[in-house]
């Protein structure tokens, strides 16, 4: 890559990323354009410029990715009830196509010749980055100095810090933080502590969500409004995707609503311990599936869920750009035409509850056929009979075999 004059580096102004654009100073004696996303990481991200600056970096792009990220990304993976095993609500996953978006974007925009990002070679992220950066641009080139350089470890990060003068965020103690993700949908910690599966992790690591013992002793009612299988109002009143979630985020959070200790498995094969929150996410994917089981018809209900593990699993791998995952997006679309109606959640310590459901014109629930009471026929209960006898046929003959 030696004839690279010009790259764009996925900027956070943390540590990594600051290193890295030191590095690729070095390493390529090459310009390098930041680039930051505000995707509702909750921090400011306007301090990235004045680092970015006082490395003598000239072309520094901040964005306001939160609407669009919500909007396009977030949502449509929503109406899937996407989660990876069992447990994970692909918060870091969901961001990365964006990202890699954008990064493309901007290289052609600027003329460079390659992009860079701060993913380790042990996660997922290098593939998620790259497999998107790929398929929208076959021919970049991409630069991960985690696959390339000696500084493999916090340690070493922070030793390189210190001798460039590159100013980074530590723990009282001197020792650096654990490494952070956040988003819109959630935020996630791996690392230090968090290492060991046994060890419980710390009270004050957590940021978004207070403990479930801490949270109020009044449950709070909240009303989603859905349409199209989309959140489009709380409360009666109109929100946008990117307020939705925010204003989810800071109630759910109230609550101790999100939190989730996991050990999942990386695409690249090794087995990694994270701790997550998750207020908004937790609370609309259980809303969803209260108003899609109020709407949708059962078999097109149970073939989303058997091909939301596929679904989700492509989110987590990278695939986001993929053909399949475009093809099977069409399909979930179209499975929510009739999803419309307004789901009342109660929120109370930690947990999420379905207090009601309603929806005046795609409601499939007949009261009439499945009250308990006199149906005054609307139901003939001597069908069931045959039926059952039919269903059965297969096990009596194997029976007698």
């Amino acid at each position: 890559m030696s004839d690279i004059k010009k790259v764009v580096l996925a900027y956070s102004g943390g540590l990594d990323t600051s290193i890295i654009l030191k590095w690729l100073q070095e390493e390529y004696d090459c310009e390098v354009v930041t680039f930051t996303a505000d995707i509702g990481q909750g921090e400011e991200v306007e301090p990235a410029r004045a680092k970015a600056e006082a490395m003598g970096v000239k072309s520094i792009y901040i964005d306001d990715l939160r609407e669009e990220f919500a909007r396009d990304y977030v949502y449509p993976m929503m109406r899937a009830n996407a989660i990876y095993e069992g447990e994970y609500r692909l918060g870091t996953s969901i961001a990365r196509p964006l990202i890699a978006k954008r990064l493309i974007e901007i290289a052609n925009e600027t003329g460079a010749d390659a992009i860079s990002h701060g993913a380790t070679g042990k996660g997922n992220d290098q593939v998620r980055f790259e497999l998107g950066a790929y398929a929208l641009r076959p021919d970049i080139k991409i630069i991960a100095p985690w696959r390339m350089w000696d500084l493999n470890s916090r340690e070493k990060l922070m030793s390189y810090a210190a001798q460039h003068n590159i100013s980074v965020e530590k723990k009282a103690d001197g020792k650096s933080q654990y490494s952070m993700d956040a988003n819109l949908l959630h935020i996630s910690y791996e690392g230090g502590i968090l290492e060991d599966p046994w060890a419980e992790a710390e009270s004050d690591m957590w940021r978004w969500t207070v403990s479930p013992e801490e949270a109020p002793d009044q449950a709070q009612y909240v009303e989603l409004e859905f349409s199209q299988g989309d959140i489009v109002a709380i409360n009666g009143r109109p929100k946008s995707p990117s307020a939705v979630m925010e204003w989810l985020n800071k109630v759910g959070g109230e609550h101790g609503i999100g939190r989730d200790d996991i050990v999942e498995n990386r695409y690249v094969g090794m087995k990694s311990r994270g701790c997550y929150e998750t207020p908004a996410g937790t609370i609309m994917l259980r809303a969803h599936r209260a108003i899609e089981s109020l709407t949708l018809d059962r078999e097109v209900a149970h073939l989303k869920d058997e091909l939301m593990p596929k679904y989700a699993s492509m989110i987590y791998n990278g695939y986001w750009w993929s053909p399949e995952r475009e093809m099977m997006q069409t399909m979930i679309d179209a499975s929510q035409r009739h999803v419309n109606g307004t789901v009342r959640v109660k929120l109370y310590k930690g947990n999420v509850s379905i207090a009601g459901r309603q929806s005046e014109k795609d409601s499939l629930f007949d009261e009439r056929i499945a009250t308990f009471e006199d149906d005054e026929g609307a139901y003939n209960q001597a069908d069931a009979e045959g039926f059952i006898k039919l269903n059965a046929l297969r096990l009596r003959i194997g029976a007698k075999r």
